[in-house]
């Protein structure tokens, strides 16, 4: 906690926060929210994981301190109950009252609010390289190694327990096509270039299990 508190630290202040105090407050609230027990793969450890991307592909975006708010934000409501894109939205209102109270400008609050939202669909701009950065970072597991992708869809379903198996595999299901529709998967040349096939390969491979097997 006391690391990935001091990189929230590191990126509000960049960002334009001034208010350590404030700064603090909200750093424990979106780590709470993280951290909540009905989560499974959308926990501080998924946070980390994109945050790392974000990090370590920094010199692509146009301002990278507002991707990293985005990743800190963008699952910090996960409800599995909720529908359609309710998670992001609400999101996207929790980003707008702690950056705001942060006495972030209004400019950046509302392009942080976008790039949350991006999430919901993953359908990014040719010409938008924050939010390529963002969801190049959230669709990283995708391209994991075969048992760390099963762990991966392991706990999504853990976190959709509430769900009857037919319903899953048809709601699932719909999620992994629309995920192989997409243009891009991944859109930083460089990780487009790693991670399509192995992401393809794991998508392709779920829906097969979901749609031919009982």
């Amino acid at each position: 906690m006391t690391e990935l508190l001091a990189r929230w630290r590191t990126t509000a202040r960049a960002a334009g926060a001034a208010d350590p105090a404030s700064v603090d407050a909200a750093g424990v609230e979106l780590f709470e929210r993280w951290r909540e027990p009905h989560r499974h793969y959308h926990t501080v450890a998924h946070l980390t994981a994109v945050l790392d991307v974000v990090d370590r592909y920094a010199s692509t975006a146009s301002r990278p301190d507002l991707v990293r708010l985005a990743a800190w934000c963008h699952d910090a409501v996960y409800d599995p109950r909720a529908l359609g894109d309710q998670n992001e939205r609400a999101s996207a209102a929790l980003a707008d009252a702690l950056l705001t109270r942060l006495g972030l400008p209004t400019a950046e609050v509302t392009e942080v609010i976008r790039l949350v939202l991006l999430t919901a669909g993953h359908v990014v701009a040719p010409t938008d390289a924050d939010g390529a950065l963002l969801c190049d970072a959230d669709l990283a597991v995708l391209a994991a190694s075969p048992p760390e992708y099963d762990r991966y869809a392991a706990a999504i379903r853990q976190e959709y327990a509430h769900v009857p198996e037919p319903d899953y595999r048809i709601g699932r299901a719909r999620v992994l096509a629309a995920l192989l529709a997409l243009p891009s998967l991944y859109r930083i040349p460089e990780l487009a270039a790693r991670w399509t096939h192995p992401a393809h390969t794991n998508l392709t491979r779920e829906l097969s299990h979901l749609t031919h097997h009982p």
